[in-house]
């Protein structure tokens, strides 16, 4: 298995930076449309895409090849984790959901030594224990500023790094364009199943802004904000690609802090397109969280 530590913190950092626009786009159509519709839509756009890559890179036959179930459990746990970060979007800034995604690499180095044998000393585990202090500070359990939505951040972290973890393993048989394209189509499927239970069910609205994302009917999109969700098709094949690339080339516990470039993204896009001033709570704990990164990632490379 291959390991090169700078082109997958090179691939990481785009992939980031490529989906942190997602983030954006996703928060602003968050208020008019489903979620279910925004990924089906994604994943419609996203599909062409991803399947020319695979050509490119193996051969299309190689989708059919071997790994059908580990490569759908994969793309289940993502589809779980990214449902989970979306919903949170529209009840929390978006500074705030993405600071509290960023605890990835902390479940990263927690889960990469039962599952990969990534090993970590003393002092990782010290800057794990900082990083989740970080996390407390954020969501500040118990006062009345709690929302309960944060739940949803840290629930897509947990998963993502579950599938990063997955995909670090399958790198070594499977192409990432593979991998990207069984996720994509997981996503395709598993969102219209979602909408279609849904509206089996009759469940057509809700009182928490989350749960509305997830249960608001379908509704045709006027010409901007389908333009606007279907960019993210384009996004998303070139963001799977970086991110499912970086943890195939590199070890999980070397590329996984730089998850934290996020940091320079969020705030910026909060601002500038939704007018949202992080709280002092927020920067406090995202800093502690990327500061224990940076000191995981610095001690472990070691």
């Amino acid at each position: 298995m291959q390991h090169n530590a700078a082109r997958g913190i090179a691939f990481l950092c785009l992939g980031v930076f490529v989906f942190s626009l997602q983030d954006a786009i996703v928060k602003q159509v968050s208020g008019a449309y489903p979620l279910t519709q925004v990924l089906v839509l994604r994943a419609l756009v996203a599909g062409p895409i991803l399947l020319v890559l695979v050509q490119m890179e193996v051969g299309w036959r190689a989708i059919f090849a071997s790994g059908f179930w580990p490569l759908t459990v994969r793309a289940g746990l993502m589809f779980v984790a990214y449902m989970a970060y979306y919903l949170a979007f529209p009840a929390l800034p978006l500074a705030d959901a993405v600071a509290l995604y960023f605890t990835v690499p902390l479940f990263v180095t927690v889960l990469a030594g039962p599952f990969l044998g990534e090993r970590a000393n003393w002092q990782v585990w010290a800057a794990v224990a900082v990083g989740f202090v970080g996390v407390m500070v954020m969501l500040q359990p118990g006062s009345g500023l709690f929302n309960p939505a944060a739940l949803l951040s840290l629930l897509a972290a947990a998963m993502y790094a579950g599938s990063m973890l997955m995909a670090r393993s399958l790198g070594a048989v499977q192409a990432a364009s593979v991998m990207s394209f069984y996720q994509n189509a997981v996503f395709l499927v598993a969102a219209a199943v979602v909408a279609a239970c849904l509206h089996a069910l009759g469940i057509v609205h809700a009182e928490h802004p989350s749960l509305l994302f997830l249960v608001r009917p379908w509704v045709m999109p006027n010409w901007w904000d389908g333009m606007l969700i279907a960019s993210c098709g384009v996004v998303a094949a070139a963001g799977i690609m970086l991110l499912t690339s970086a943890y195939k080339v590199a070890k999980a516990n070397v590329v996984a802090p730089f998850e934290y470039s996020g940091v320079l993204w969020a705030p910026l896009w909060g601002l500038l397109f939704f007018a949202e001033v992080p709280r002092l709570t927020t920067v406090a704990g995202a800093a502690l969280i990327v500061g224990a990164g940076l000191v995981a990632l610095r001690v472990g490379r070691h």
